[in-house]
């Protein structure tokens, strides 16, 4: 099939970008990230700089991959990453427009490339438990309600890809950050740290300039691993409990 592909094209966060357009021949068979590995093969052949896009597992579990496909991010498929999503979805002739996501705390590094280290900054804010180093204690020692592991289990499925700030007209980071704070809350391990936790998280989330969560639901429909926001009212109960507790 034979395709036109709208890429968004930029040096790096200081320089304007630009969308520029290429041809490129697609078996049904390929993944998207497939398809771009021959646009660039093609590029390179003619002495063009390729399109930098980044990836790694290429199974749809390492968050790595991600920018906007015709408006929506990691394309027209729900529950699906860009690196899931294949070709046979697209038809011979199609217009593809391809860019990164825009938001102020993920700035361009190079064309769909965008620098989430905010993400990793809000994680080391307070996305971790403390224990006793030695000898890991046995999986059935300390018992955990069904409910919460199942709950627990669906919150940490977050991939950390970017895809809700990318989807929110606000570049709201609440689903990611809610995800991170439920299955740690949720589990008995992670219960002492609650308070500082959240509220630690919360504010390095404000610093990275993420904006608020205005419940467009945007968010929960483009996540690829479709993480609920059921998330978020339970991260707002636990903020508001730290924020009253640290008043007294």
């Amino acid at each position: 099939m034979k395709l036109t592909l709208k890429i968004w094209r930029q040096k790096n966060a200081k320089t304007e970008g630009k969308f520029e357009t290429y041809q490129v021949d697609a078996n049904e068979h390929m993944s998207f990230l497939e398809m771009l590995d021959v646009l660039n093969q093609d590029l390179i052949e003619k002495g063009e700089d390729p399109v930098a896009f980044e990836h790694d597992c290429r199974e749809g579990i390492c968050g790595c991959c991600g920018f906007v496909v015709d408006g929506r991010p990691h394309g027209l498929l729900k529950g699906t990453t860009v690196c899931q999503l294949h070709m046979r979805f697209f038809k011979d002739g199609d217009t593809v427009t391809i860019e990164p996501w825009r938001a102020n705390a993920f700035p361009v590094i190079k064309d769909l490339v965008v620098d989430r280290s905010s993400f990793d900054r809000i994680m080391q804010a307070g996305g971790y438990i403390s224990v006793s180093t030695g000898q890991a204690p046995d999986g059935n020692s300390i018992p955990v309600e069904r409910d919460d592991a199942s709950k627990a289990f669906d919150a940490a499925a977050c991939i950390g890809c970017g895809a809700c700030v990318a989807a929110c007209p606000n570049a709201s980071a609440m689903l990611f950050v809610s995800a991170k704070v439920s299955h740690l809350y949720l589990l008995p391990q992670g219960k002492i740290e609650d308070e500082t936790r959240v509220a630690n998280m919360v504010r390095q989330m404000d610093l990275e300039g993420f904006g608020n969560c205005s419940n467009a639901y945007a968010c929960e429909a483009e996540c690829p691993k479709e993480i609920s926001v059921e998330n978020i009212a339970r991260m707002n109960r636990r903020y508001l409990k730290s924020s009253l507790a640290a008043s007294k």
